[in-house]
This record gives C-alpha cells, structure tokens and sequence, in this order.
C-alpha cells in the first residue's frame, strides 16, 4: 500500500523552483503512481513559469510550459499528501501560516542531504542551472527513497520481512 497519493513541491512564487522540481521528478520512475504537483506560498495572480527555469528545463529535455502558478491552501494538507519545502525557512514559513499543516518538510531534511536550493531569482541562466543541477540531484534521491518507503510497505516486503 502507498504511503503518499500526493505530492506538492512549495517554492516562494511557483515559478521556478517548484516546478522545475516537479518537472524533474514526473520524468523519473516511482513504484507507485503519485501526483506530483508544485503550489507557491505567495501567488497574487497567476503566473507562467520563469522564462530562465523554462529555457533550462528545456535544455534538459524537460518543459513546464503550460505551468501556472497556484497559492497553497489549507486545503492542500491531509494525511495522503506530502508537502515538500524547497528550502528550511519556506518551511518555517508554511508551519507559521498554516498550523494545522501534515507531512511537511524541507526537501533537503527530507533526503537528508547537507545543502539545501538556493534560489536563483534574478539570476543569470547559469544561476538558473546551477540551481537545476541541485534540484536534479536532490529530486533523484528523493525518487529513490520515496521507492525505498514504498518498497518497504508492500505486502511482499512484509511477508518477505516476516519469512526470514
């Protein structure tokens, strides 16, 4: 049984960063199928993705071109979704404006790696990809424990478990 139905990736506006995470794990393979989404925690209106996150996505071939920039809502939290911080402050953020927030973490907690994404806002394209190069290796170690912890849940893992 999957432990998720949901995932959403948080970045400040959803304009770069989050789906620029979301585009990178949509291509990668999970055991189970999981909607992968991205939301900003500061959305005033909507918005296209970063012409900069867009030009290196596609460089990657990868593409968010028809992505919109939607706010996260209280209504994005329940025990099936796990909400993903691209960095530790957007966490402390969130917790602070929604107190009833489940599963959320920063990404790089999340996976346990000792950098976290910085931002590349107003940056060159290089910055830009930088930024995507980190995402990448961050989201692919992601994907593998996410399979790690379906893995471990599935029938056969338990009955495999309790065989031995």
């Amino acid at each position: 049984m999957k432990h998720y139905d949901k995932l959403i990736f948080v970045s400040e506006s959803d304009t770069a960063t989050g789906p620029m995470a979301e585009a990178i794990l949509q291509r990668e393979f999970l055991l189970e199928d999981i909607l992968i989404t991205s939301k900003g925690l500061v959305v005033l209106f909507p918005e296209p993705i970063n012409p900069k996150a867009e030009a290196v996505l596609v460089s990657h071939s990868l593409s968010m071109k028809d992505h919109i920039s939607d706010q996260l809502t209280g209504d994005d939290f329940d025990d099936r979704t796990l909400i993903l911080t691209i960095d530790s402050l957007q966490k402390e953020r969130l917790l602070k404006d929604h107190e009833d927030a489940k599963n959320v973490f920063a990404l790089s907690s999340y996976i346990q790696a000792e950098e976290e994404v910085e931002d590349p806002y107003g940056g060159s394209l290089a910055d830009y990809n930088r930024c995507f190069e980190m995402l990448h290796a961050q989201v692919l170690r992601l994907a593998s424990i996410l399979s790690a912890e379906e893995l471990s849940r599935s029938p056969e893992a338990s009955d495999m478990i309790s065989n031995t």
